[in-house]
């Protein structure tokens, strides 16, 4: 029979190996730079006391990058390389290592030197001083990717849709800069598309769901190596899981606004008919009046089913 001082000991060294912080690491295509950030943030996490692990993983890339991470594995203990087949997209790398992280606080953050990984620990801090926050997102003071003069108006303006969707103020919509609490995270990581919105997503799952989320002022450099966001198809992918999260969580807010103005429009619209012709009300009132019944009941056959799903879970 086993000594239960014996098993007590070891279910302390098992509990002691068990992270706090998981630091998920999408590398695809970053030979030149990948080792300099995983030394940055192994130097921070290894200073702030924190125990934790550090997931990079190769996204299938076509460079040597996976090499150079498994060259320095050895000087990292606490990293863990994982290697994809086929090239997923960040947000399925995000997904995949949210769901194997063992901490209780996951960050999320990028390779491509652009965000100031040296302060990891402080998103990170602030989630074990405030257990009132679910997430800490580094709010970038300004933008420098690629596509400058067409990024920045086009994010003002899916960030003031999800503003006005979800009614809180959003700094930073789509930030890769982040810490979450995993047990919170976890029922909305099903959800996350596989490309760059997969950042937006968690965001407005949070924000829908009434998860406090802290914003952080960070700096934002201009990124290592060459960048993989496409303008026109990423943005298109963006405002597109801005309607779609909110359509998830919250069908009124995206559907009622254009059927109360569709049947205001036409109940004004068949006044006037009335008043010019008595025994004629034209076909376009009609129509005005019938689309709007049309998405108002769309709109609470939606909100019924997503009650009914939140009531079964």
């Amino acid at each position: 029979m086993r000594d239960p001082q014996e098993e007590n000991v070891a279910d302390d060294a098992t509990s002691a190996d068990v992270p706090y912080v998981t630091i998920v690491l999408p590398c695809y295509n970053e030979q030149d730079h990948v080792v300099a950030e995983v030394e940055r943030i192994c130097a921070a996490m290894d200073a702030s006391g924190y125990s934790y692990e550090l997931l990079a993983v190769d996204d299938a890339s076509t460079d040597e990058t996976l090499l150079r991470l498994r060259d320095a594995e050895p000087r990292f203990p606490r990293m863990r390389v994982i290697t994809f087949q086929n090239n997923g997209g960040a947000g399925t790398v995000r997904r995949i290592g949210s769901q194997r992280a063992r901490g209780e606080i996951v960050v999320w953050t990028d390779a491509d030197m652009s965000y100031p990984n040296e302060r990891i620990p402080e998103l990170v801090a602030i989630l074990e001083k405030d257990p009132d926050t679910d997430q800490v997102v580094g709010a970038r003071l300004q933008e420098a990717g690629t596509h400058k003069l067409l990024r920045v108006p086009a994010k003002w303006l899916i960030r003031k849709v999800a503003e006005r969707l979800t009614n809180t103020p959003i700094p930073d919509l789509n930030s890769g800069l982040r810490a979450f609490r995993r047990e919170v995270a976890q029922p909305y990581l099903r959800l996350l598309p596989p490309g760059f919105s997969c950042v937006t997503t968690i965001t407005l799952a949070f924000l829908s769901n009434q998860h406090p989320v802290r914003y952080v002022p960070i700096e934002y450099a201009k990124r290592a190596g060459s960048s993989k966001f496409h303008f026109v198809r990423d943005a298109y992918r963006y405002i597109l899981q801005v309607l779609r999260m909110v359509m998830y969580f919250n069908p009124l807010k995206v559907l009622m606004p254009p059927a109360l103005w569709l049947l205001g429009i036409g109940t004004l619209k068949g006044v006037y008919d009335v008043v010019s012709d008595p025994v004629y009300i034209r076909n376009n009132t009609i129509m005005l009046v019938l689309t709007g019944l049309m998405i108002a009941s769309m709109a609470l056959l939606a909100d019924l089913i997503v009650r009914s799903r939140n009531n079964g879970t």
